[in-house]
């Protein structure tokens, strides 16, 4: 693989922006960066990245497809077409999140997926279920849900042999927070979301290491001035992460500013939340078991008409946030790239341009629309 170079963006790194700035990429890495006139040795490819915003890989952790396949098939091929849709639009690094299926069902998709998490296609397992309170149970089968008993967690936990990075409960469950215990002992990020409890519910659970709000506001027990409920204990104890589903249907550009300038850089993350129509368009679709109507770019459930993810993309996420929301494209970066990263454990891989990290990088022109997309070192072809 020849060396290459990025010159003249606007490179957005950890230490602020350098306009016009360059970097070098060898081997898969980023092995410097600065501003001024770049030294690289003969033979480099050079890219002109002038007039663009130069920012590290979008990192997902919370997605359940696109390009008209889902993560639930665990068919390798529909994987990969889930994985391609996503990075054409900047994603390159990304959890697969499962849906509620009984347990022996997720069991199965969680060993399938397994494989493919050790070949590198994707970064880890998300469950958001079944362990969730049927009273918020938004696009989830009701009749599926369950508490987390010991026993199921082991099942999921083992099918999954060091594979599942986060699984979502509500904490107000029977036996929540010793699976919440159990889970952070396996080296798993324990959220919390789909849930009708009460702040006294929520407490224990973060107590316990839960340190991730599964789409805040979304699923939720909504705020109160007299009972935060998991709202407010979430987005105002420090040791949360947030996630925010910036594609301004799920969340008023009001509500993501505040949460988002509350939390700080340390703590929010954009998600997806995406089903099979994101990149895909408007129709009928499935997620676990429920009929869903895209319209707009919009889905609902058939019966009942609740939201049922969305058709999200990283880089509109991104947009969202700087256009619509009034957050600056550092703040951008972090909600996306940098903080996403730190919190799989990837920190000191991706999640930034620096030397060392890989080459995981987007060119955004100035309206923030992806122009070129590199996944460790190589330009991901365009219509992928």
């Amino acid at each position: 693989m020849a060396a290459q170079l990025i010159s003249g963006g606007r490179v957005a790194t950890p230490d602020g922006v350098l306009d016009p700035g360059w970097l070098l990429v060898d081997d898969g890495r980023i092995t410097a960066l600065g501003s001024g006139e770049p030294h690289f040795r003969p033979g480099t490819t050079v890219t002109d990245a002038s007039g663009s915003w130069v920012v590290p890989g979008f990192v997902d952790i919370h997605c359940h497809g696109g390009g008209g396949a889902a993560f639930t098939s665990a068919d390798p091929a529909h994987v990969r077409q889930v994985v391609d849709s996503h990075t054409a639009h900047g994603t390159t690094t990304m959890l697969a999140s499962l849906v509620t299926r009984p347990v022996s069902e997720l069991v199965e998709q969680v060993a399938a997926l397994a494989e493919l998490v050790q070949e590198g296609l994707v970064a880890g397992i998300h469950l958001e279920g079944p362990f969730l309170s049927a009273a918020r149970c938004g696009a989830h089968d009701p009749v599926l849900l369950r508490p987390p008993d010991p026993v199921s967690v082991d099942a999921l936990l083992s099918a999954g042999r060091g594979t599942i990075r986060m699984v979502t409960v509500a904490p107000e469950l029977e036996g929540a927070v010793p699976a919440v215990k159990r889970l952070v002992d396996a080296g798993v990020l324990a959220a919390i979301g789909h849930t009708d409890a009460l702040a006294e519910d929520v407490v224990p659970a973060v107590d316990a290491g839960a340190t991730v709000a599964t789409h805040l506001f979304n699923g939720m027990r909504p705020l109160h001035h007299r009972e935060p409920g998991p709202i407010g204990v979430l987005l105002d104890d420090e040791r949360v992460t947030v996630e925010l589903i910036c594609d301004l249907v799920h969340l008023h550009p009001t509500i993501v500013r505040l949460a988002a300038r509350h939390a700080g850089a340390a703590r929010t993350v954009l998600i997806t939340d995406a089903i099979a129509a994101a990149a895909a368009g408007d129709g009928t679709y499935d997620i676990g078991g429920l009929k869903v109507d895209v319209t707009n770019g919009v889905p609902t459930l058939a019966d009942g008409g609740s939201l049922a993810g969305s058709t999200l993309t990283m880089d509109a996420a991104f947009r969202n946030l700087v256009k619509s929301c009034g957050l600056g494209v550092l703040d951008a970066v972090a909600a996306a790239s940098t903080r996403p990263a730190a919190l799989l454990g990837l920190g000191d891989v991706t999640g930034r341009l620096a030397p060392g990290f890989a080459a995981d990088v987007v060119l955004l022109d100035d309206a923030l629309r992806p122009v070129s997309v590199m996944r460790r070192g190589e330009w991901v072809p365009s219509g992928t």
